[in-house]
C-alpha cells in the first residue's frame, strides 16, 4: 500500500480536532473552488465574445482570397479561370472588383466600397443570412445592394425609378480636378437600390454590392483585370495543397490570405485579450492558493507528534513530506474538478435559459469548450502541486525532534 497517499487521503477527509485548523481548511478549498470556477466561467464567456464577433467578419471573408501582389489589379486568362474549378478542394470561387467610391443621393453623400461580384459570389458568401429588406441585386439592371448605415444616412428607398443613387469614381490621370470640368474627372453610374442588408455597425456603412460588370465600367477596367478571388473550400480540405496548387494555376505574383489572416489585426487583439484575461484570473487563482499553503502549514503543527511516530517507526523524511504534498494536490485537484464542474453547469444554463442579456434581446455569449476545461484543470493542477511543494517542505527534522 502507498502509505503516504492513504495518510494524505485520511488527513484531507478527515476533520482534525482543532476547529481552527478545519475552518481554515474549508476557507482554502473554497477558494481553489471558486478560483477554478471563475476562471472556467470567463474563458467560456470569452470564447463565446470572440465567436461573436468573428461572425460578423465571416459574412464577408472567404475561406482563402487571391489578391495581387503589388498593385490594385490582377490579371487572368479564361484559362486560369477555367482552371481553379478542376484544383481539388474548391467548392465555389468568385470573381471580385473592390474600390472606393463616392455616393450621392438627393444632395447627401457619403464614401463606401463598391463590391462587384459574378455570379458565382453567393456560393462562396450567402447573402440570405444578412439580407434586411429587399433583395439581392438583379443581373443587368443597375441594381445595387448596400448597408443599413448607408441606406439610413442617403435616405434611400428601394426600387426607386424616379431618383437614382449616383456612384462616382475618379478617372485616372494627372493634374487638378477643377470644379467645372467634373463630368470628365470622374466616372459614373446611376444605380437603383435592390436590397439593404444588416451585419453591424461598421459593415454596415462599408460596402455597395453591385454587378461585377457595373463595377468594371464604372472603374476603366479590362475585361481580364479583377481585385482578388474569393474561394470556398471543402470541409476538410488541406489549406497548403489548395495554395500551392493556385500558386501554379495563377502564377507566383499572387498573395493568398486565409480567413484569419485577412482579419490579421482582429485576430490578434482577440488572442492577446484571451492572454490578458487568462493571466489576471490566473494570479487571482495563486492567491488564492495561499490559503492552501496555510492551511497545510497549520496541518503540519497540528499533527507534530504524528509526524513523530510516523518517523519512529521507519517513514522517511521526504515519505512524510510526501503526505502532505499528496494532501494538497488532492485538495486543490478535487476543488478544481468541482469547481469547474459548476461553472459547466452554468456556462449550460446560460445556452440553454440565456438568464444573462447584454441588451434586452442579446443574451451574453457564452461557449462551452474542451480546451478551456483542459486548461483550467491543468493550471489548478500544476499550481495546487507547486503550493503544496512549498508547504511540504516546511516538515524538517527540527520540527521531527
Amino acid at each position: 500500500m502507498n502509505f503516504p497517499l492513504y495518510i494524505a487521503k485520511r488527513y484531507l477527509f478527515t476533520k482534525s480536532s482543532n476547529n481552527a485548523i478545519n475552518i481554515i481548511a474549508s476557507i482554502a478549498a473554497l477558494g481553489v473552488i471558486v478560483g477554478a470556477l471563475a476562471l472556467f466561467v470567463v474563458l467560456s464567456g470569452f470564447s463565446g465574445l470572440k465567436d461573436f464577433s468573428l461572425q460578423f467578419t465571416n459574412v464577408f471573408d472567404s475561406d482563402l482570397k487571391v489578391l495581387p501582389q503589388s498593385g490594385k489589379t490582377l490579371s487572368l486568362s479564361e484559362e486560369q479561370v477555367s482552371n481553379l474549378a478542376d484544383i481539388d478542394g474548391i467548392v465555389a470561387y468568385s470573381k471580385v472588383i473592390e474600390e472606393r467610391v463616392f455616393l450621392q443621393y438627393n444632395g447627401k453623400s457619403h464614401i463606401a466600397f463598391i463590391k462587384g461580384v459574378d455570379d458565382r459570389y453567393n456560393d462562396v458568401n450567402p447573402s440570405d443570412s444578412i439580407l434586411f429588406a429587399g433583395r439581392w441585386f438583379a443581373e443587368d439592371k443597375n441594381e445595387v445592394f448596400v448597408g443599413y448605415n448607408i441606406a439610413a444616412k442617403l435616405s434611400l428607398g428601394m426600387q426607386d425609378y424616379n431618383s437614382f443613387l449616383e456612384l462616382y469614381v475618379p478617372k485616372p490621370g494627372k493634374g487638378q480636378i477643377l470644379a467645372t470640368d467634373l463630368s470628365s474627372a470622374f466616372s459614373k453610374q446611376n444605380v437603383v437600390v435592390s436590397g439593404i442588408y444588416d451585419v453591424n455597425e461598421d459593415l454596415n456603412g462599408k460596402y455597395v454590392f453591385s454587378e461585377i460588370d457595373l463595377a468594371r465600367d464604372l472603374l476603366n477596367l479590362e475585361e481580364n483585370e479583377y481585385s482578388s478571388v474569393s474561394i470556398k473550400l471543402e470541409a476538410g480540405a488541406d489549406e497548403n495543397d489548395v495554395r500551392n496548387s493556385l500558386q501554379k494555376v495563377l502564377g507566383s505574383n499572387i498573395e493568398i490570405l486565409n480567413r484569419i489572416q485577412q482579419n490579421d489585426a482582429l485576430y490578434k487583439m482577440l488572442n492577446t485579450e484571451n492572454i490578458a484575461v487568462y493571466l489576471i484570473f490566473t494570479l487571482v487563482l495563486i492567491i488564492a492558493l495561499f490559503n492552501v499553503i496555510g492551511s497545510i502549514i497549520m496541518m503540519i503543527l497540528d499533527k507534530r507528534k504524528n509526524i513523530k511516530t510516523l518517523y519512529n517507526l521507519g517513514a522517511t523524511l521526504p515519505e512524510i513530506r510526501r503526505i502532505f504534498l499528496l494532501q494538497g494536490t488532492l485538495m486543490t485537484t478535487l476543488g478544481g474538478v468541482l469547481g469547474i464542474f459548476i461553472g459547466v453547469l452554468l456556462v449550460l444554463a446560460q445556452l440553454q435559459f440565456e438568464f444573462v442579456n447584454i441588451t434586452a434581446s442579446l443574451p451574453y455569449p457564452v461557449k462551452l469548450k474542451a480546451t478551456n476545461v483542459l486548461i483550467v484543470f491543468g493550471t489548478i493542477t500544476v499550481l495546487g502541486f507547486i503550493a503544496s511543494k512549498i508547504a511540504s517542505s516546511r516538515v524538517r527534522k527540527k520540527l521531527i525532534r
